[in-house]
């Protein structure tokens, strides 16, 4: 790797990371599938832009992972080794992009935001609804967006750049199947837009501001967390003690996040409350978000809620549910007693409550 010294950050070129996804997909005759030559097509699809906007982009050099990720069907695995390859890489280059398939870029942006604490310089996480080179497809503009956002050394944190927006990564979640505007952040403002031409980065918004050290990246083992060792249960009306059970005493079960309703609330079940606390008592790592997309939740605020507080269930506050899961796996991957974890868990580590 070459030393870090040898040349100031604003001089080395960004990295943009090819994961998969619908951007390099290609037309055949099965339907879209995988696409190679990434770095030439990026290159062709870039050089059609107009020449002052070209003149201005920031160098970059691409590494294509050799089997795309179908992000549809990506595990905390996939979390792990992209973690591992962009701090395995970081220090050479300005900033990175990674290209993602949508379905669970977000899911992967949050993950890669507790792996990599403390960033220093910008990863910018994007993709595309449509192929690079689908008649009238946003995967130009996404790209140049991520490039531009990713030169910027005022931006030290994951995010997402996607429809002329740049979003906190642990904030953001899937929005639309089908809209070139397809990402939202619910509960924070967004940290960029897209201006004209230019990519703005709004200040006093951003982790850069907060005073930092240096990274502290945390690169856990997923491999134990991979195969559903952490659990999404979503309460309904009707939901039995019997159904939660038999989710929560899983052996091979260490935590799940709960949906639940409104500002915090949940059956007076006393079976129900049993089986969470029964799961809290053996060390499972137990957490709470609304079903609601906006607005945050205050476990015990409600009497419908005191039993949750009761069986040690954790407030998630406004936290998405993919920075809510990632957060979960990757304090269990880590040896941390139960207490710790919790704190951890309450704590805001990158922004994301």
């Amino acid at each position: 790797m070459t030393s870090p010294y040898l040349t100031p950050l604003t001089e080395r070129p960004l990295l943009v990371l090819y994961t998969g996804g619908t951007l390099g997909m290609v037309e055949t005759p099965d339907g879209l599938a995988p696409g190679g030559d990434i770095e030439a097509r990026l290159a062709r699809a870039l050089a059609t832009l107009p020449p002052a906007r070209q003149a201005s982009l920031p160098a970059y050099e691409v590494v294509a992972f050799p089997e795309p990720i179908d992000s549809s069907a990506a595990t905390p695995r996939e979390w792990q080794r992209l973690g591992r390859e962009i701090a395995g890489r970081y220090r050479d280059h300005a900033g990175i992009v990674v290209l993602h398939g949508t379905d669970t870029l977000a899911w992967t942006a949050s993950s890669l935001a507790f792996q990599l604490q403390g960033l220093d310089r910008p990863v910018v996480v994007t993709g595309a609804m449509h192929p690079l080179e689908a008649p009238g497809s946003d995967a130009l503009a996404n790209l140049e967006l991520a490039l531009r956002f990713a030169a910027n050394p005022a931006l030290q944190e994951v995010a997402i750049a996607f429809g002329d927006k740049l979003l906190r990564g642990v904030r953001a979640r899937k929005w639309h199947t089908r809209d070139d505007d397809a990402f939202e952040s619910p509960n924070y403002p967004l940290l960029g837009e897209r201006v004209d031409q230019d990519a703005v980065l709004y200040p006093g918004r951003g982790l850069a501001h907060q005073q930092r050290g240096a990274p502290r990246f945390e690169l856990p083992d997923y491999t134990a967390l991979a195969d559903g060792g952490v659990a999404r249960l979503v309460l309904w009306p009707g939901i039995g003690a019997r159904q939660v059970a038999a989710w929560l005493e899983d052996p091979r079960l260490q935590g799940a996040l709960l949906e639940v309703w409104g500002g915090g609330n949940a059956p007076e079940d006393p079976a129900l409350l049993e089986a969470l606390a029964a799961a809290s008592g053996e060390g499972k790592l137990l957490a709470a978000i609304s079903q609601c997309p906006h607005g945050s939740i205050a476990i015990g605020e409600y009497a419908a809620g005191q039993g949750l507080k009761a069986a040690g269930v954790m407030s998630g506050e406004a936290m998405t549910p993919e920075a809510a899961m990632a957060k979960l796996v990757h304090l269990l991957a880590q040896p941390l007693d139960d207490a710790e974890r919790r704190r951890r868990f309450l704590t805001p580590l990158v922004g994301e409550r």
